[in-house]
């Protein structure tokens, strides 16, 4: 039985099926569970919270989708930048492992959130993408890294460059999509991993991110991504989406 810590309506839902593993829901459904700046941060202080209890935290998203990517109706530039970079490597340094449940749209944030994760579950029908190009912004270091290692270089060149969309079956061949299935699928497989001894798996973890390492620093990336943030470009395509038709670019 999955116990709520907490009956308010609140952007992100922290519940625990049984002791050790903690459900985390982005429960903003009329924006198709776009993460927002308060929903970012509070999911870095639900990782705070669970972050002694729980053996295994199950991401998912409140139906029709995992997240359709960042709320342009409330994106703060470098404000929301900060936040959706804490709560991503906030994944990463907990020593618990990371399980995303993904059923729907993964794209923008909702892609880099499921990357951040260590496994991920998915319905064979859920949709990968950063359509960053069409909006005229651009993710960090972090994110490029993080996307070629876990979906490997070819798929992150796509994504990023072409706009490429993949289906969680076509990712599940490719092994980067661990497991098909539900939310129900993805909770019987979290009390399989939690029954695995959690120091080992915090060292692993651990380990697993110290091979990836950090981002190289490179001024002239920063500086390409600040000018890409905070163009007109950037403006018209925030506009173009909101008002739902294709974006003019011009390059400035």
């Amino acid at each position: 039985m999955v116990e709520p810590t907490d009956a308010k309506q609140a952007p992100v839902r922290l519940e625990w099926h049984g002791e050790r593993i903690a459900v985390v829901t982005i429960d903003r459904p009329a924006r198709r569970n776009a993460v927002n700046h308060e929903a970012l941060v509070m999911l870095a202080a639900i990782q705070g919270e669970i972050s002694v209890r729980a053996r295994v935290m199950v991401l998912t998203g409140a139906p029709p989708a995992f997240c359709a990517g960042a709320d342009l109706t409330g994106v703060e530039d470098d404000e929301f930048a900060g936040a959706l970079a804490a709560a991503l490597r906030g994944f990463t340094d907990l020593p618990c492992i990371t399980l995303a449940a993904i059923d729907g749209p993964a794209l923008g944030a909702g892609t880099q959130l499921a990357v951040a994760c260590d496994l991920r579950m998915a319905t064979t029908d859920s949709q990968f993408g950063v359509p960053a190009a069409k909006l005229g912004l651009a993710v960090d270091q972090w994110t490029i890294e993080r996307l070629g290692r876990e979906f490997g270089w070819s798929v992150a060149r796509h994504m990023l460059l072409g706009v490429g969309l993949y289906t969680a079956r076509q990712l599940h061949d490719q092994g980067a999509v661990h497991r098909l299935g539900g939310l129900d699928d993805a909770l019987v497989w979290a009390e399989e991993l939690v029954q695995y001894a959690p120091l080992t798996i915090a060292a692993h973890k651990r380990g697993l991110e110290a091979a990836a390492g950090e981002p190289a620093d490179d001024d002239r990336f920063e500086t390409l991504r600040a000018q890409a943030w905070s163009s007109r470009d950037a403006e018209e395509g925030r506009t173009a989406f909101l008002e739902k038709r294709r974006p003019q670019f011009r390059g400035d």
